[in-house]
This record gives structure tokens, sequence and C-alpha cells, in this order.
């Protein structure tokens, strides 16, 4: 994703301007309000305003960052509170769904579903870029796709030519907590459909307490 669709996300009117800030943090990390505000097109004070509003709601906080000579820095990220705004999508029930079947059904019968899953998206994805030849094209074109489920996926080009690409959400983070071979079958999928001529390895994982799962993407030659 450009940062052009990323600003057009962020700024979109349709969204309120709490969900617009707090979706900048958790698309970006911290921030500081000046950066914020150049997002939004607002004053930095309009954001540092804003801020302190969503701080008061428990939803953000502040810390200071030194930044050489002169004062700290303050940046502001998500508390756990404003994180949560970004659920997951029905995780309860999900979760509970993957303990019956693991206690009534046994281990194997959660293997058979994560690799039914597996092979459907793949077929899904494959079929989303048919016609797509170019490893640059496959990497947008899957960064689209995650964006549609959910993931909040972005990429870029870096000047080594490899790629990365970024999920700044999980819609199925508690399902994948519970069961860990769901990430592992991710995994396959994008190896599988970004093809032979490209190493997928991931960088950043949520589950092992990063921000976000963050992969890397290198030309196999």
């Amino acid at each position: 994703m450009s940062s052009e669709s990323l600003n057009a996300i962020e700024l979109d009117p349709l969204r309120a301007p709490t969900e617009r800030v707090l979706l900048i943090l958790k698309m970006r990390g911290p921030q500081t309000a000046t950066s914020i505000g150049e997002a939004l097109n607002v004053t930095g004070e309009a954001a540092r305003q804003r801020l302190v509003r969503l701080a008061e709601a428990g939803l953000v906080s502040a810390k200071s960052i030194p930044a050489g000579v002169g004062r700290p820095s303050q940046y502001w990220e998500l508390t756990p509170s404003g994180y949560a705004r970004f659920p997951d999508t029905h995780a309860d029930l999900t979760v509970r769904i993957l303990d019956i079947v693991r206690e009534k059904l046994g281990p194997r019968a959660l293997e058979v579903i994560v690799d039914t899953r597996e092979v459907e998206t793949k077929r899904t994805y494959a079929a989303a870029m048919a016609g797509l030849a170019g490893l640059r094209e496959r990497v947008e074109r899957l960064a689209h796709l995650r964006s549609r489920e959910g993931y909040m996926a972005s990429w870029r080009q870096d000047d080594d030519g490899s790629f990365v690409l970024m999920e700044d959400h999980c819609p199925i983070c508690a399902a994948a907590t519970t069961c860990q071979a769901l990430c592992r079958a991710e995994l396959n999928v994008f190896r599988a459909i970004l093809g032979k001529d490209a190493i997928v390895e991931r960088s950043e994982h949520l589950l092992a307490g990063a921000r976000r799962c963050v992969y890397t993407i290198r030309p196999a030659s």
C-alpha cells in the first residue's frame, strides 16, 4: 500500500476524528502530535488537544523520548484499552469453537481444519493473482487482499530490492493465540502464492510480543 493510500484511510472524512487518531497510532506506532496533525491536515496543537482527550479516556498515553539537545520529544501511543478498540472478529466464539474441536474431536481434527483453511486460502489468493508475473505486483496484490480481510496491510520496497509486508491488525489474533498453527499456515500461504522466486520470512510476530506482524520478502536470486 503506498503512502497515498495510507493517508486516504486516515483522512477518510467519514471516519470520526477520534477513530482517525487511533487508526494512525495503530498503523504507524508511537507518533508526535505534530506528525499526527500533518496526517490529519490540522495543526499540531489541535492534534495534541485530541490526544489529551483520548488520554483522559484511557485510550492513549504519552512518553518522553530524548531527542538530542533540548527538550525531549513527546510521543503518543495506544494503551491496552486503545488496542481493544480494534477487536478480533467474533473472538470469544472462535476460541470456544476451537477448544470444543480440540476437546471433543482431538488435536488431529484441529490440524485438519487448519490445513483445509490453508488450502482454500491458497486457492483464493492464487485466483486473485492470476496473470501477475512480477514479484512487486504480487506483493501489492497480497497487501490488498489482506487489507480487505481486516489485517490493515501495507507494503514497501526497500533500496536493496526486497519488500516488506506489514500487518497492523490481526482479526484472528485470539484464534491464533489458542491455535498457533494458524500463523504457520499463513506463512505457508505467503510462500506458496508469492512463488519460488521469493524468500519470505516473518521478521516481527504479534504473538511473540511485537506490535504487529511484519514479513520480509526477498527475490530468491
